[in-house]
């Protein structure tokens, strides 16, 4: 991952709000295992923030924190009544028409991070898909979580025999250009990567009320790696 700098990722920033397209590979939060994290370089550029809710690492997108107490608990009391619109963009494994699909199966939490569908012991979580855009194996998905559970977006495409590429926890298998592109050539002694080196999981919008009761909406543009699978699946239909 290139040098990251907050300046080059605010999407959106008010007297209570700042907003982020949040690159992949780097964590929220503080991680013991990297040395850079999300929160920790935004407080070197602003030094009262909170953070509102998280992405997962390898997750990329609009990601919010509040700059006071007051900002903070008008934005959680939208997320705890699931009043925040939030939009994401997966590519996923096969081809899928989706029309508004709804997928309704709770979710718990394992001791090993990971989640797995429990309908006993698990908390109750949606999420509705739509396909934008469908590939010669793979799909384009629109998912809008109504829910805000942990690997939400993930095990529920899984469950729809859907698994976002390059998300092996999940089922996902990763891409490789030569399974699309005829008359490949790989250079000679090298062994060939994947297109992508994470979960193809992008955030790409965020709405939600701020205090003075006006609606905002923010689209985060696609990062690199992320534009760069799309166009080559486009480009390789």
């Amino acid at each position: 991952m290139k040098k990251f700098t907050i300046s080059e990722a605010i999407l959106f920033e008010d007297e209570d709000y700042i907003v982020l397209n949040k690159p992949p590979g780097i964590s929220t939060l503080e991680d013991r295992n990297d040395s850079v994290n999300l929160l920790g370089a935004l407080r070197k550029y602003t030094e009262q923030v909170i953070v509102c809710h998280r992405l997962d690492k390898d997750t990329s997108g609009a990601i919010a924190f509040a700059k006071n107490e007051d900002a903070h608990r008008h934005l959680s009391v939208q997320f705890e009544e699931r009043s925040v619109k939030k939009l994401y963009h997966a590519v996923v494994d096969g081809i899928h028409e989706y029309k508004d699909v709804l997928v309704d199966k709770p979710i718990k939490v394992t001791g090993k991070g990971t989640v797995r569908i429990d309908h006993r012991q698990g908390k109750h979580s949606s999420t509705r898909f739509t396909s934008i855009e469908a590939f010669k194996m793979h799909t384009l998905v629109a998912c809008k979580p109504k829910t805000g559970r942990t690997h939400q977006i993930r095990i529920h495409l899984s469950e729809i025999k859907s698994p976002i590429t390059g998300d092996m926890t999940y089922g996902g298998r990763p891409f490789y250009l030569s399974s699309v592109k005829r008359n490949y050539n790989l250079k000679k002694w090298t062994e060939e990567q994947p297109m992508i080196a994470r979960m193809a999981l992008h955030a790409y919008s965020l709405g939600f009320t701020n205090i003075s009761g006006e609606q905002i909406k923010i689209e985060a543009p696609y990062p690199k790696d992320f534009r760069v699978l799309v166009e080559q699946l486009r480009k390789n239909k």
